[in-house]
C-alpha cells in the first residue's frame, strides 16, 4: 500500500493547516445563474475520485474533468460553464443541495441553480479540499473547515484525507496519522505498541460499530478496545455493502496494478479474510461506491465503471461500453 499511496500523491498539493479557531463569514458569490450543465455523450475522462448517488436516485461524480451526473441514460456535467477547476469530491446535503470540494479553488455550493463559491478569502483553511462531510448538526465539514451555515470555524489538525462521525458523535479524522475528534480536543490515535497508524485514505464504521480503516500497514478494524489487523493491503477508498461485505481500492505491494477487492463479511473475523479480487488493472483505483441497485461504481484515472456483478461497463464512449475482468 505504500507505494498506492506514494503514487497518488502527485495528483494533490499538500493541505495548509490553520491554528487555533478562527471564524469568517462567508460572503454569497454567485458565479452562474440558471446554470443547468452540459449535456455530453460520456462521463468523465480524467482521474475520478468520488462518486454518490443523491435521494432521486442520481449518480453524482467528482472528477479532475468536472462534476458530472448520470440520469441513467445520459450524463450531464455540471460545472463546465462555470469553472475548469478540478474536483475531488461531491456532498448532498439534508436539504437537498449540493456542494463541490475541488484541488485549489476552494469548495462550491449549488442550489440546482447557482453557484456559490468559498475560498481562503471566505474562511477556508485551504483552497485544497480533499473531502466534505455533512455532521449530526446539520454543519458542513470542508477538511478541517466547518462551515454551520454563516461562517467557518477551522480546527487545528492536520492534513485531512477523511473524515466521518461515528454512532457515538465522535470525529474520525485520517492523513498523516488517524486522530479522534471529541468535540474539544484532537487525540491521536496508537496501536497497542504506542505506534501511529499512518498514511490513512479510508474510514468507515460498519453495521456492528466496528471502525475500519486503511493506512500505509493494510487493513484494520477496532472493536472499541483492540486494532485487529486483517490484511496488508490498505485501502484508497473503502465500503461496507448493504450485505454487509467490505470493498476496498488497493495497490498491490511491489506492482504496479490495483485492485477492486470485496472481503466476505461472513469471515471478517477470520486470522485471514475470505478476499475476491473483483478486477485487477494497471493504473489506480481511486474510490468505490455502492448504488441503490446493489451496482457496484469504481473511480479510475480514466474515468467511472460500474459493476453489476457480472459485467464492467465504463462510460467513456456514448452508451457506456461492456468490457472482460
Amino acid at each position: 500500500m505504500k507505494y498506492a499511496l506514494i503514487y497518488t500523491l502527485f495528483l494533490m498539493l499538500v493541505i495548509h493547516t490553520s491554528c487555533g479557531q478562527n471564524q469568517t463569514e462567508g460572503k454569497k458569490v454567485i458565479i452562474n445563474s440558471e446554470n443547468k450543465g452540459v449535456i455530453t455523450s460520456h462521463g468523465p475522462k480524467w482521474v475520478t475520485r468520488k462518486i454518490i448517488q443523491d435521494r432521486n436516485g442520481n449518480i453524482w461524480i467528482a472528477a479532475f474533468d468536472g462534476i458530472f451526473r448520470y440520469d441513467g441514460k445520459s450524463f450531464t456535467n455540471i460545472t463546465s460553464k462555470v469553472t475548469s477547476a478540478r474536483f475531488f469530491s461531491v456532498l448532498e446535503d439534508r436539504k437537498g443541495n449540493f456542494w463541490f470540494a475541488s484541488v485549489g479553488s476552494g469548495v462550491y455550493y449549488y442550489d440546482g441553480q447557482s453557484f456559490r463559491n468559498f475560498t481562503t478569502k471566505d474562511g477556508l483553511s485551504s483552497d485544497v479540499v480533499l473531502n466534505l462531510y455533512e455532521d449530526k448538526a446539520g454543519n458542513i465539514w470542508c477538511g478541517p473547515s466547518c462551515y454551520d451555515g454563516k461562517s467557518f470555524r477551522n480546527f487545528a489538525t492536520r492534513d485531512v484525507n477523511c473524515l466521518f462521525q461515528d454512532k457515538k458523535g465522535k470525529f474520525w479524522f485520517g492523513g498523516a496519522n488517524l486522530s479522534v475528534f471529541d468535540g474539544k480536543t484532537f487525540t491521536t490515535i496508537t496501536n497497542k505498541n504506542g505506534k501511529a497508524f499512518t498514511g490513512v485514505w479510508s474510514i468507515i464504521e460498519d453495521k456492528k460499530g466496528n471502525i475500519l480503516f486503511g493506512d500505509n500497514d493494510g487493513l484494520w478494524r477496532y472493536d472499541g478496545s483492540n486494532f485487529t489487523n486483517f490484511t496488508p493491503r490498505g485501502a484508497l477508498s473503502m465500503i461496507e455493502d448493504k450485505k454487509g461485505d467490505i470493498w476496498t481500492c488497493s495497490g498491490l505491494p511491489g506492482s504496479k496494478s490495483w485492485v477492486l477487492s470485496r472481503y466476505d463479511v461472513n469471515s471478517l473475523f477470520n486470522e485471514k479474510p475470505t478476499v475476491t479480487n473483483v478486477w485487477l488493472k494497471e493504473g489506480a483505483f481511486f474510490t468505490v461506491f455502492e448504488a441503490y441497485d446493489g451496482s457496484i461504481w469504481a473511480g479510475t484515472g480514466e474515468g467511472v465503471y460500474r459493476y453489476d456483478g457480472k459485467t464492467i461497463t465504463d462510460f467513456k464512449g456514448k452508451g457506456g461500453r461492456y468490457c472482460r475482468i
